[in-house]
């Protein structure tokens, strides 16, 4: 059996965009002497997000094991929010992902999801279901005297809604990613205040920004492409 190389499908912008990601959380890293997992996790992180970016489910693979290290971390500095949201919420939404990517690829290539566009139906649910979740959240959040609370519970809905869009396969993914992606920069920049080390998640998370403002454009592209074929 021939083992898929999924770096050789990159084009040229996403190559650059790639390689700027892994020179930045790199250079966080000697720069601000971070703990080789938030170098790993962050490295993890922007790879799996330009895959994300053009719909191919290796990125979906790679978000579950992200999950995983960040949730780590998260819980390394009280953020037991963001450990409860990577853990209970990102990384099961991501392994779920996986599974509707690979049973609704277009055209038969596994290497690029049929993108799928929102009904007003979909959006009420989902809107309805993510503000109940983050009501939920909060008072759980609030009972573990989790850090900068307000911030950590807006994380709870970006991240929830971001992750769910991902399963519907809509492009508004990378809308709702990019908007986790600032409350994150947040946290991670209080955190930084008090322990430098954590440099590198901030990096990393305006990696990952950058990462899915060119997901939005290029899902947008997809669905355009795909609809006129």
């Amino acid at each position: 059996m021939r083992i898929r190389n999924p770096f050789k499908s990159l084009n040229r912008t996403e190559r650059v965009i790639w390689g700027i990601s892994i020179v930045l959380v790199t250079l966080s890293y000697f720069l601000g002497g971070g703990g080789i997992l938030s170098l790993t996790a962050s490295v993890i992180g922007v790879t799996a997000l330009i895959f994300v970016s053009k719909g191919d489910v290796f990125g979906q693979e790679m978000t579950v094991i992200f999950s995983l290290l960040y949730a780590v971390i998260s819980y390394g500095f009280s953020y037991y929010g963001e450990m409860i949201t990577y853990l209970g919420m990102t990384a099961p939404t991501a392994l779920l992902s996986v599974i509707s990517w690979l049973k609704n690829p277009y055209e038969g290539d596994k290497t690029e999801v049929r993108v799928a566009a929102l009904t007003l139906k979909k959006v009420i649910i989902l809107f309805t279901l993510t503000s109940f979740v983050t009501f939920v959240f909060y008072f759980i959040l609030k009972y573990f005297n989790t850090a900068n609370l307000i911030f950590s519970t807006v994380s709870v809905f970006t991240s929830f809604l971001a992750g769910s869009l991902t399963f519907l396969r809509s492009s508004y993914y990378a809308i709702a990613y990019g908007a986790n992606d600032i409350v994150l920069i947040i946290l991670w920049i209080l955190a930084a205040l008090e322990n430098p080390s954590y440099l590198p998640m901030i990096i990393c998370f305006a990696a990952f920004l950058m990462n899915d403002l060119y997901g939005f454009v290029n899902w947008r592209k997809i669905q355009a492409r795909q609809s006129a074929e």
